[in-house]
């Protein structure tokens, strides 16, 4: 069976990315053909390493080249861009004559049915069903926010399979026919739990507005009053990372909050750590918490859409935080922090729960529905 997967890009660090290379490396040492078109790829390196028998294609069409300009100018190019891009994925989905294309739910999400290419078409959505009213913008923007809101829910019933991560999303889509829901895996098989020793708090994600890693920042004020041992890493990098180091000098916080260019083994860092903590203003299912109880770390993360509250149960595993709750964040620190025990036994239920995630379980459910699509 041959697999195609379209995404903007490969040379991102995030979990989405980090997600489709898992797959598409699971899939190709079972013996499918797997394919990758982006964007705007622009000739770089995939961040995580795609299998070298993973066919990789490039489009050109460069819609982030655009993010600077005004919102008019903006949306003109975009359409011409639209046009472009879907006369050559037309082309290229004719040629590799795939059985099952994905869209992971990027630009082409709008036409890629249109393609008649002898595929069935299933998209994959790592985000809520909210995403786009999480921004929160107004004016022309939010109005525009609140229309593609809309359009998503026509744009989805168009495909063969639609794929959420969540239970809690699935009910937000509403009664579906194709919805169906498959959680990310686990990015890397379990090595055992971290000792949980070392005095640090760590947290992964791109530097942005949906990651809120100012709120924890915040928050550290609080514990390095405590506890002015423990230090916070942030793993990421993206637009605000200038924004954070300032706040992080104005807070006097730079001798215990760093933030950390992201590392390919990044297992290593979550073995080296104490227990994560996220703040994010929404999530599809958030790689950071998969990868964090898969090495026995305990979670504190606000209870935002979606993800965290299929993973974390809270007081058993973790803690679940009202979105906002700087206070409560930076208080449930505190708890783990000081007390040993607590931190051993919701580590050992974390690692305990990230069974029901393992790659295996997980990529079953993809191959089942690959088969029966295929079957229609």
């Amino acid at each position: 069976m041959k697999i195609t997967y379209c995404i903007l890009g490969t040379f991102n660090s995030g979990g989405m990315e980090r997600v489709l290379t898992n797959k598409a490396n699971y899939l190709v040492n079972k013996g499918y053909e797997v394919n990758v078109v982006t964007t705007d790829q622009k000739g770089r390196k995939p961040f995580y390493a795609l299998d070298p028998r993973i066919k990789t294609y490039d489009l050109g069409i460069n819609y982030t080249d655009d993010l600077d300009r005004g919102i008019l100018k903006r949306g003109a190019i975009y359409l011409k861009k639209q046009h472009l891009h879907q006369k050559k994925l037309a082309e290229l989905l004719h040629t590799l004559k795939s059985d099952i294309t994905i869209s992971m739910f990027d630009n082409d999400a709008s036409f890629i049915t249109k393609i008649n290419d002898g595929s069935k078409k299933v998209l994959e959505i790592h985000f809520s069903r909210f995403k786009r009213l999480q921004y929160g913008r107004s004016g022309l923007l939010g109005f525009i926010d609140k229309f593609r809101n809309k359009q998503d829910l026509r744009t989805v019933a168009r495909f063969a399979k639609f794929v959420v991560l969540t239970h809690e999303d699935k009910g937000y889509w509403g009664d579906l026919p194709n919805i169906q829901v498959i959680p990310n895996a686990n990015s890397f098989k379990r090595m055992g739990r971290a000792p949980l020793e070392n005095k640090r708090v760590i947290a992964i994600g791109r530097l942005d507005y949906q990651k809120r890693f100012e709120d924890l920042i915040e928050a550290w004020i609080k514990v390095k009053e405590t506890e002015p041992e423990w230090v916070l890493d942030i793993f990421g990098k993206g637009p605000l990372k200038t924004t954070l180091e300032e706040q992080i000098a104005q807070l006097n916080l730079t001798d215990v909050v760093r933030i950390n260019e992201p590392v390919n083994n990044i297992q290593e860092e979550y073995l080296g750590s104490a227990m994560l903590a996220l703040t994010s203003r929404y999530e599809g299912l958030p790689m950071a918490l998969l990868e964090a109880q898969s090495c026995g770390l305990p979670m504190v993360a606000y209870a935002c859409k979606c993800g965290p509250k299929d993973i974390i149960k809270n007081g058993e595993n973790g803690f679940l935080v009202p979105e906002g709750d700087i206070g409560r964040i930076a208080d449930n620190l505190l708890t783990l922090i000081a007390d040993p025990e607590l931190r051993s036994e919701m580590g050992g239920n974390a690692y305990l729960s990230s069974a029901r995630y393992d790659e295996e379980a997980i990529m079953e459910q993809w191959e089942s529905m690959f088969s029966d699509i295929t079957k229609i």
